[in-house]
């Protein structure tokens, strides 16, 4: 299990993650969400031990990350930007990992390098941005890690490999019990995998819980009226982005589905569509309820 508590990151006077707490349950897919510049990638480095907190901890498994031999042992983190010497083979990033991480599995290695068909021997320098991805996911998967952090590891797959990905990660999860945090922009690649998602915006939690909840805390709706209605009918409602078109309303509806069902029932609409919003959808209604502008 990965606590974090009251963390707090600077870089001369910018707060790039100020004063966040939330637990992530072990065995678990969390997708790492937010607007640019919200401390995404911040995080992921201090929960790989990459960057010392400022303020607050992370406590992995009942101990402090930073600077832990046992805990970073356990742990593999993907950056952005995999960086990645003028001379560098996957024969040679692997000989060298196996020697640094006491759950490095040889056998896998080879059962990863058959499905995403790197060449081994091929400097990693000269590849493209998709194939150093998979170099780094062999890489990642190949040490057993218990926690996995990957920061934007989708970006620049194709559609292929992103679901070969998916799989790997699913898998381990079901099968080894590894906790994985994903950063990414695409949202859609958390809908069919990600137990719970953290929503960041200028270094704060904005949201915190699970996909499905997530989801479910907000409807698009369309109402439509035999005769003329006021707009005092959904005075009560926390509602947003609110248009009408004659006697037709759309908008979005926040809270419990029966709840604004049965009040928009109580009217009797002519016609009446209630469906949850996406996953992007949800993000995009949670930046605007904190005031990040979208045009």
């Amino acid at each position: 299990m990965i606590e974090i508590k009251g963390l707090t990151k600077r870089f001369d006077k910018i707060t790039a993650v100020n004063n966040i707490s939330a637990t992530i349950q072990t065995g678990t897919i969390c997708g790492l969400a937010g607007s640019n510049g919200s401390g995404k990638s911040t995080l992921l480095r201090m929960l790989s031990g990459v960057y010392e907190p400022d303020e607050g901890s992370i406590i992995v498994d009942g101990e402090l990350n930073f600077e832990n031999i046992s805990v970073k042992g356990k742990s593999y983190y993907v950056s952005d930007y995999p960086f990645f010497s003028n001379g560098a083979t996957l024969t040679k990033l692997a000989s060298y990992l196996k020697n640094i991480y006491p759950n490095w599995d040889n056998e896998y290695y080879y059962n990863l390098c058959k499905i995403f068909r790197v060449n081994p021997k091929g400097k990693v320098i000269n590849m493209s941005k998709g194939l150093q991805r998979q170099v780094a996911i062999i890489l990642a998967f190949s040490t057993r890690p218990k926690y996995l952090y990957l920061d934007e590891i989708f970006d620049g797959l194709d559609p292929v490999i992103r679901q070969s990905l998916k799989k790997l990660i699913v898998e381990n999860v079901a099968d080894n019990n590894m906790t994985v945090i994903i950063s990414s922009h695409n949202l859609r690649e958390f809908n069919d995998i990600c137990d719970s998602m953290l929503l960041l915006h200028q270094g704060e939690i904005v949201r915190c819980g699970g996909v499905e909840d997530m989801k479910s805390r907000a409807f698009r709706v369309q109402i439509a009226f035999n005769d003329e209605m006021s707009l005092d009918l959904f005075k009560g409602m926390d509602i947003r982005n609110m248009n009408q078109n004659g006697r037709l309303f759309s908008f979005i509806a926040l809270g419990d589905e029966q709840d604004i069902g049965n009040h928009l029932q109580s009217f009797k609409p002519a016609f009446m569509e209630m469906l949850p919003l996406t996953l992007e959808e949800a993000f995009i209604n949670e930046m605007e309820g904190v005031g990040y502008e979208v045009i």
